[in-house]
């Protein structure tokens, strides 16, 4: 039975065979969700699970010079070393019985007789196998990454690209959107790095865009909300994590939007809350500058987290909702 079964998938994927790079975006998408759902076949993990990791991988892979950037049509990256078995002797080993013999940690996905560190279906078979180990609920799912990966902030992101594919039901979620929407007056130029004097000399470390008391303040991507409350420099703040494992923060609000909390996902353009002048001081304090909401942005590399321009960014989806 296992033969036939592996037989059929081998079929199935020998029609996704094709380059990454020859496909469109949205064939990258659909190919990778056939991925998943066949993984989730084979090891009995939901597809959110895997698709959850792939994405995370890939996220951290474009930003680290010490992994290799992703090409294919996923991105999880497995060490050589621990694919094979650190005692192993063969560097190139991928026959899954000498593999296995030496604590490897490679299988074979396909039925091809190989587990080959190079083939996105033993690589996802691989990760869904080690997963199934622990369970299918969120929390042997936490269980299992904290034990695969060892840091907390990590566990949090994949957490929350699962909540999010688990809700939307898909993975093709690039849309973005600008924090104020068309409609309310509002202006802006780079102020990232600036100096800042209150509660000692720092950086600024975002972007402010000035508009009126209560204008809307809205996600800007897919994401979950991390962070919501306050805190004597930014006042009221929101924090949200996006699928690219991009932390987006909203400081000097005026208010939330009802029924926000932490834990809630957020879709391009979803009210979060509005623009005020709160901040530098104990809760509640407001008005010792203009209404603006500080919107700044975080990277997180699966080693540590840094603050970069978020003005750009900015200025692409300000031009992309004008084309609308």
């Amino acid at each position: 039975m296992r033969v036939i079964l592996l037989l059929a998938i081998m079929i199935f994927f020998s029609g996704i065979s094709a380059e990454a790079g020859e496909m469109t975006q949205s064939e990258m998408y659909e190919k990778r969700m056939e991925l998943y759902k066949r993984t989730e076949m084979t090891t009995g993990v939901p597809w959110f699970y895997i698709a959850a990791v792939d994405q995370y991988e890939r996220s951290i892979r474009h930003v680290r010079k010490d992994l290799p950037k992703p090409g294919g049509l996923t991105g999880i990256y497995i060490q050589p070393e621990y694919w094979k078995g650190f005692a192993n002797p063969d560097d190139k080993d991928v026959n899954p019985l000498s593999i296995s013999f030496f604590n490897g940690f490679g299988q074979d996905g396909n039925g091809d007789g190989k587990a080959d560190l190079n083939n996105e279906e033993d690589v996802l078979f691989t990760i869904g196998n080690y997963l199934a180990q622990y369970g299918v609920d969120d929390t042997r799912f936490r269980i299992a990454l904290w034990n695969y990966y060892k840091r907390d902030k990590t566990v949090g992101a994949i957490m929350a690209n699962a909540k999010v594919y688990r809700k939307i039901g898909r993975i093709d979620l690039d849309e973005k959107s600008f924090p104020i929407p068309k409609g309310f007056n509002y202006t802006y130029h780079n102020t990232w790095g600036d100096r800042r004097g209150w509660g000692g000399r720092r950086i600024h470390e975002g972007t402010d865009i000035f508009a009126g008391y209560g204008a809307p303040v809205r996600a800007v991507a897919y994401g979950v909300v991390e962070l919501k409350g306050w805190n004597k420099f930014g006042g009221w703040r929101v924090g949200i994590r996006d699928l690219n494992n991009t932390y987006h923060y909203y400081a000097h609000l005026n208010g939330f939007a009802k029924g926000l909390k932490i834990g809630d996902v957020v879709k391009p353009g979803e009210v979060i809350g509005s623009v005020g002048s709160s901040g530098y001081g104990p809760p509640g304090t407001a008005g010792k500058f203009p209404p603006h909401l500080h919107f700044g942005m975080y990277k997180d590399n699966g080693i540590n987290e840094w603050s970069f321009d978020p003005y750009p960014h900015l200025k692409a989806w300000e031009r992309a909702e004008r084309k609308k």
